[in-house]
């Protein structure tokens, strides 16, 4: 990107990833326009605690983004106002009553700030502190609230121009306008399409048995299902907490089903939760049939703690030319270093790995500011040799069997990667332009490796009310 010139930046989303991209962009001092539009009325992004999870979501058992999120159709001739759209955007968090976050405080928060306390606080502390964070550094100035991206299309000479859409709450209509930029930030969160696996007979059960199926985002507390009887699926941080939280309230046993053994789990369920394989068959009787022949009768709910699918309804695939997210493989098509694309050279993403959370959205964040301010302090590798990292990363992590933006801690991934983006933005001009990449320093790394949030048989050597402290670690960063 050696000829363009880069001064107006759009980033979309105003959780965590957006709050530091402004952050680091303003502090650069070199770019004319930045412009941060989010969705909803408050900055905070997936932190955001809806009481309300909002009318029944209907599922779609083994779809994808592209069936279940779709774009919206754009007006002709813009800019122009259209009745209020009543298509599902899935615009609400998953945010429960008792979650709390699950990496120490310390690793999680922004190097130059810390969370009002921790070292797994409640969900309303990191929602304050991002709101907190754009006005302590006068980035909420930058804020476009209410307002939807609802397409990205590339224009000539590597700018791009963008649709947006603002719900007017006074006169209850959509207005609708463009914006071009020389540059785009995606920084949209992840949390939102909720996914259901395809199961045998499950859309005809969905049908026979409507509500008994939910997933996890609708999920506030248990006490909806008192003396339900309640099947879980899943056993990841939400299952757990699901799982946890009906074993004090649902008719027991809790059936949880799991594919597989977690780091947290001993060798027999907590009181009050019956394990179960996973489920083979959905009767139209009503029964559910496990792959060990077991049956279960008398389900009252199936929540379905399956976790969520990347979309992105607002790029427009031909008009750029290609996909930006590849579902059959499950990652960014055509990413470098998770951060950059080099066949669009000035468009960058935070946040897809979700190493260590916030802190490693900063480093991200500040290596695409410098690079679009051309200051920083070694250059990106060119395109070629950038395109042979995405293939070489698929080889890898397709040879291990891990999902491509999963980045290893143990063995000294996690560092590499953080230390490509740390040494490729340097250090900030003299007058004090420009973040500082974090350090990674011993007390955060000993955090990271140590304080856990749930307690793991067989590993533990000192229990707080909230926190465990762990003697041996594998799959650190398992957990986000």
């Amino acid at each position: 990107m050696s000829g363009i010139k880069i001064r107006s930046v759009a980033i979309i989303g105003a959780g965590a990833s957006g709050a530091i991209s402004a952050a680091a962009f303003a502090s650069e001092d070199y770019f004319h326009r930045i412009r941060v539009f989010e969705r909803k009325s408050n900055p905070g992004g997936t932190w955001i605690y809806d009481p309300d999870p909002g009318p029944d979501l209907k599922l779609y058992p083994g779809a994808l983004p592209p069936e279940t999120d779709p774009p919206l159709r754009i007006p002709d001739h813009l800019p122009r106002t259209t009745a209020p759209s009543k298509q599902e955007r899935y615009d609400r968090t998953p945010i429960y009553d008792d979650l709390t976050t699950n990496v120490p405080d310390i690793a999680m928060s922004f190097s130059d700030s810390r969370f009002s306390y921790g070292p797994f606080p409640p969900h309303w502390v990191p929602r304050q502190y991002i709101a907190n964070y754009f006005s302590e550094h006068r980035t909420d100035s930058l804020l476009v609230l209410n307002t939807t991206v609802e397409d990205v299309s590339r224009l000539p000479e590597d700018r791009w121009r963008i649709t947006l859409r603002h719900y007017d709450a006074v006169k209850h209509v959509d207005v609708w306008w463009e914006e071009d930029f020389d540059a785009v930030v995606i920084a949209n969160g992840h949390y939102t399409v909720p996914y259901v696996p395809k199961v045998k007979g499950l859309d005809e059960y969905l049908r026979l048995f409507p509500g008994r199926v939910v997933h996890s985002k609708i999920y506030r507390n248990p006490r909806i299902w008192k003396d339900k009887n309640v099947v879980v699926i899943g056993n990841s941080a939400s299952g757990h907490d699901v799982t946890a939280g009906l074993a004090g309230h649902a008719h027991l046993p809790v059936y949880q089903s799991r594919r597989s053994v977690s780091r947290w789990e001993g060798d027999k369920p907590p009181p009050g939760v019956e394990w179960k394989p996973v489920i083979r068959e959905f009767l139209p009787t009503g029964e559910v049939v496990f792959e060990d022949d077991s049956v279960l009768t008398d389900i009252d709910t199936i929540i379905y703690c399956t976790g969520y699918k990347t979309s992105f309804p607002l790029w427009n695939e031909k008009a750029n030319g290609s996909a930006l997210w590849n579902y059959e493989q499950n990652r960014l098509k055509g990413s470098f270093w998770h951060t950059f694309f080099p066949q669009y050279p000035t468009l960058g993403i935070v946040g897809v790995p979700r190493v260590l959370t916030f802190r490693s959205f900063e480093y991200q964040a500040i290596a695409l500011a410098r690079v679009f301010s051309k200051r920083n302090a070694s250059p990106l590798p060119p395109k070629k040799e950038q395109e042979q990292w995405d293939r070489d990363r698929w080889q890898l992590v397709s040879k291990e069997h891990r999902k491509f933006h999963d980045i290893i801690w143990e063995n000294g991934e996690t560092l590499d990667w953080l230390r490509n983006l740390f040494e490729l933005a340097g250090l900030p001009v003299l007058e004090g332009h420009g973040r500082c990449p974090p350090v990674l320093n011993d007390e955060t790394r000993w955090a990271i490796e140590h304080i856990k949030k749930y307690p793991e048989p067989g590993r533990h050597e000192l229990e707080n009310e909230d926190w465990t402290i762990v003697r041996t670690t594998k799959d650190l960063l398992h957990f986000i």
